[in-house]
């Protein structure tokens, strides 16, 4: 993957965080903000957690930091993949935004 073809699809990723924020936000009461500076999206919860995504261009890849821990994401020319085998990034996403806003969350 080039560095373009990263920053493509590393956008598009960003760009999805954002749209999926504002979709529940008007269909749940989940009430989460999100502000997005540079390569970096921070999700906040009504509960002061956060959930922070941020680009790592250097090694084409996503990271993730939540309350769970901090986790590391490749794309495979179709879906953002953790590097230690746990799963796909907005499944992840979900689950561990779902845990800290305390009702399911769906990111896609």
């Amino acid at each position: 993957m080039t560095d373009l073809e990263f920053m493509d699809q590393a956008e598009a990723l960003l760009g999805r965080i954002e749209a999926s924020c504002d979709r529940i936000n008007d269909q749940t009461d989940a009430d989460i903000d999100n502000q997005r500076v540079g390569g970096m999206v921070t999700i906040t919860f009504r509960n002061g957690s956060q959930i922070v995504v941020n680009l790592q261009k250097p090694l084409h890849e996503v990271w993730m930091a939540a309350r769970a821990g901090g986790f590391h994401y490749r794309f495979d020319g179709a879906h953002w993949i953790d590097t230690k085998g746990h799963g796909e990034f907005f499944a992840n996403l979900s689950r561990h935004a779902g845990e800290q806003a305390g009702q399911p969350l769906e990111f896609s």
